[in-house]
């Protein structure tokens, strides 16, 4: 019999945002190599798997026991938070097993992303407010392309969700500002989105950072920024062409 690692999404932290196909797997597995206190403890009762930690493990180590579980045939989960299409770090792991030739399957998840904005409430993206989502990090000890900087970004004055940036929210308000967006532009900090101790800090550019300081917020939240971050607060008074009676489309004359 042929085994084969699986990479699943568990979600941003509530056990019931993790995918149905995810869950099955999860249940169906002979070993868990999960991200830690990144995972919701919930969602590893009654597994029935053997469980690793990954949280003290270097990336051969975690490989090794993939696979070699792999190797006898039996089915392998890479258990990560959240959603896998970015800052996963799931790439370097594909290529060591496509190395080994080692089938994978990569399941997609409910990103933090998307579990924080449903905290807040409202759409990301507003019509004739913002269109875009930038979706982005600061620099830090892993450094980003030079284009890409949030200044950069900040000039586009689209909707803004920054991760991995708390600690630096000084230095982050301070990009901004240089980049273009005015000093009451909204800006909503997410911690621990759908987490029972989930907390939500709201305030502009201007004074984000002293707020998210007194909070003592460094690390595990999302950064929102953008106008279109008003409409949970105010009603912008525009609206999608959807659901508008004089707008025709494909389903709807």
């Amino acid at each position: 019999m042929k085994g084969k690692v699986y990479f699943i999404g568990a979600g941003p932290g509530n056990p019931e945002l993790i995918t149905v196909k995810g869950k099955r797997l999860l249940e169906e597995a002979d070993v868990v190599v999960y991200a830690g206190s990144l995972i919701n403890a919930e969602l590893l009762k009654g597994v029935k798997a053997h469980l690793f930690d990954s949280a003290r493990m270097t990336l051969e180590e975690t490989h090794s026991v993939l696979s070699r579980y792999v190797r006898e045939g039996k089915k392998a989960v890479r258990l990560h938070s959240g959603d896998l299409s970015f800052y996963s770090a799931i790439t370097e792991q594909i290529n060591l097993l496509k190395k080994d030739g080692i089938e994978f399957e990569v399941v997609p998840g409910v990103s933090s992303l998307g579990a924080g904005a449903s905290a807040l409430g409202q759409e990301l993206t507003i019509p004739e407010v913002s269109q875009s989502v930038i979706i982005t990090r600061m620099e830090g000890r892993t450094p980003v392309p030079p284009l890409e900087t949030i200044a950069s970004f900040a000039a586009h004055r689209a909707t803004m969700v920054i991760f991995l940036s708390a600690a630096m929210i000084e230095k982050l308000a301070a990009e901004l500002l240089k980049g273009g967006y005015a000093g009451d532009t909204p800006v909503a900090v997410v911690e621990r989105a759908s987490w029972p101790d989930q907390r939500i800090i709201k305030g502009n550019v201007n004074d984000i950072a002293a707020k998210v300081k007194e909070a003592g917020i460094r690390k595990t939240a999302l950064i929102y920024v953008g106008p279109a971050l008003r409409a949970s607060d105010e009603d912008l008074r525009t609206a999608s062409k959807l659901y508008d009676g004089n707008f025709s489309h494909g389903e709807r004359e």
